[in-house]
């Protein structure tokens, strides 16, 4: 059944507006932004029913808020910048939230806001949600497949993705000729993908994706056109990703500048499930 009013709750880039473009394309009546001050695109401030703004260091308040409007699911949606965990001035509230967390990655800090919008009866539905153009299969996207070694590099490196993420450490790794370059930690892919090139040089593959029972109500793995211009910069000749379980933004861009650059896209079949794209 389509939600009547939900509203994304909106960090940076194009993601949240594609999220509020693709519930309003499903059906849903009324889909409002509450907007991260200093985060969330224009864009996608045009784009909601109605904007609400409040800052990352008032998370708590936030969540309340949302709980006190009645609204039938919130989406969480886009990048924030994990820095802000060190940079931000937080309210009482929520450095006690965080002071209780032993480990601090985006696994433990957003699971821990969605206990609370759950406590308060708030569903949080899953990232992927209405995102269904947008969550790419199995294959080639690009003009060039990846060649055997790619390959090759492209299986050690899935390997290496569903190890470490259940550590919680990060989505991305970088593998040339079987010996892997870099693993994202708390810097973030494109850090991990400059990191990777300068060790290895030309030719190492991106492989990106998210561990087994990841919970797909945030930080779902996600790939633009950023992510491929700093792979071209770091002489990245490959990305492969779990089929059905990474968001692919500016699809036709990201394609058409892979293929200028010879980068071959492909998704990798797995035996764990798609991303939901529907409440």
């Amino acid at each position: 059944m389509t939600p009547r009013r939900i509203i994304v709750i909106a960090g940076a880039g194009s993601y949240p507006r594609l999220v509020v473009e693709g519930a309003k394309a499903a059906g849903v009546e009324t889909v409002d932004v509450l907007a991260l001050r200093g985060s969330t695109d224009r864009a996608t401030v045009r784009a909601g029913d109605h904007v609400y703004f409040k800052g990352i260091g008032c998370a708590l308040s936030g969540v309340r808020w949302v709980a006190e409007n009645g609204y039938e699911g919130a989406i969480l949606a886009g990048q924030v910048n994990p820095l802000s965990l060190f940079r931000t001035r937080f309210d009482a509230d929520t450095r006690q939230l965080l002071s209780e967390l032993p480990v601090k990655c985006a696994h433990t800090v957003y699971g821990r806001l969605v206990e609370e919008f759950e406590k308060l009866g708030v569903a949080i539905l899953p990232a992927s949600s209405y995102m269904d153009g947008h969550l790419p299969g199995a294959g080639t996207l690009t003009a060039r497949a990846p060649d055997e070694r790619e390959l090759s590099d492209a299986r050690h490196g899935a390997a290496v993705v569903r190890d470490m993420g259940r550590h919680d450490v990060g989505q991305t790794v970088l593998v040339k000729e079987g010996m892997v370059l870099a693993v994202e930690a708390f810097e973030g892919t494109n850090a991990a993908i400059r990191r990777g090139g300068k060790l290895g040089g030309r030719g190492a593959v991106l492989v990106k994706g998210a561990r087994e029972g990841h919970d797909m109500r945030f930080d779902i793995p996600v790939v633009g056109l950023k992510t491929i211009k700093t792979m071209k910069k770091a002489g990245t000749t490959a990305l492969a990703f779990q089929a059905g379980r990474l968001i692919l933004l500016d699809r036709d861009e990201v394609i058409r500048f892979a293929d200028r650059c010879g980068i071959a896209i492909f998704g990798m079949a797995t035996d764990l499930p798609p991303a939901p794209t529907r409440p």
